[in-house]
């Protein structure tokens, strides 16, 4: 029996501006992205005894995973017949908390999958994502990414942005297609020209090396509307001495920025400071983790 593991990293979206609705049912958008050290773990078992078909567990997740559409999914494009594999993931990553972490999952999975079965480069992984929700193609390869149409067109960015962060899960689920729903409600969305507009002061930020100064999350609004903890989280992360606080994607879940001198010791304190604090229980220090090597 051969055992592969991995790490499904978190995502977190630095910028995020969203456009029109899709033909697809998806929203264009134009988002920069980087992975953390916070992470799922995952470990494949290939032909353990007794498996007859390929199997998912996951203590944390209730019903359909993402990770099995993903195995599934790989078997279909690349003819792979090899022996049935069982999946183990231990979550850490906030479920429906705005960090990708079940695009992390599928992410990983095809990795282990391609790794067992010898076939698939990143290319046809991250097609193969591609049919599995926006955010799984960039999540193949990880690190900093700037992402347009439906979140699939990457462009790997090989810059070292100096941040550390405060992760503050809410004891809360936000669906995202709930929150790209009352966006549309709101108004929140913008018009095809503002989205361009938005990328390439987007762009020129990131060539000033200015772009943390820049942060923003168009589906904030949208997600406080549907869960209004957020706004006291926002409120305590700065209080306690972020530089910036913003909702992960489509939230709940609330980040502490901190960008300016001393940025990981600064984290750190502020970490233990909101865990003391006993309002918002299970905050997380992470920093960038970078690309996964693969392919």
């Amino acid at each position: 029996m051969n055992v592969l593991e991995t790490e499904a990293r978190a995502k977190i979206n630095l910028c995020l501006y969203v456009g029109p609705r899709r033909g697809d049912g998806r929203h264009e958008v134009v988002t920069l992205m980087d992975s953390l050290t916070l992470c799922d773990d995952l470990r494949m078992q290939v032909d353990p005894p007794g498996l007859i078909a390929d199997e998912v567990t996951c203590a944390a997740v209730k019903g359909p995973n993402l990770a099995a559409d993903a195995l599934r999914a790989f078997r279909e494009v690349t003819g792979w017949d090899g022996p049935p594999v069982r999946l183990e993931i231990e979550k850490r990553i906030p479920i429906a908390g705005g960090m990708g972490g079940g695009s992390a999952d599928a992410a990983a999975a095809l990795r282990l999958a391609s790794e067992a079965s010898g076939l698939g480069d990143r290319r046809l992984l991250e097609d193969i994502g591609a049919t599995l929700g926006a955010d799984v193609p960039s999540q193949i390869r990880g690190g900093l990414v700037l992402a347009t149409g439906e979140g699939s067109r990457l462009r790997p960015l090989h810059l070292d942005l100096p941040y550390s962060v405060v992760v503050l899960p809410l004891d809360a689920e936000l669906p995202t297609a709930d929150v790209y729903a009352e966006a549309d409600r709101l108004g929140l969305r913008r018009e095809t020209l503002d989205l361009a507009r938005s990328l390439t002061r987007m762009q020129a930020a990131l060539s000033a090396a200015t772009i943390l100064e820049c942060l923003h999350n168009d589906l904030q609004d949208a997600a406080r509307s549907l869960c209004p903890a957020i706004d006291e989280a926002l409120e305590a992360v700065i209080a306690a001495g972020a530089d910036n606080a913003l909702v992960s994607g489509s939230g709940p879940t609330v980040l502490g920025i901190f960008a300016e001198a001393g940025h990981a010791e600064r984290a750190a304190r502020v970490c233990e400071s909101i865990a003391a604090d006993g309002r918002f229980p299970g905050p997380v220090l992470a920093r960038p983790a970078g690309p996964i090597a693969f392919g």
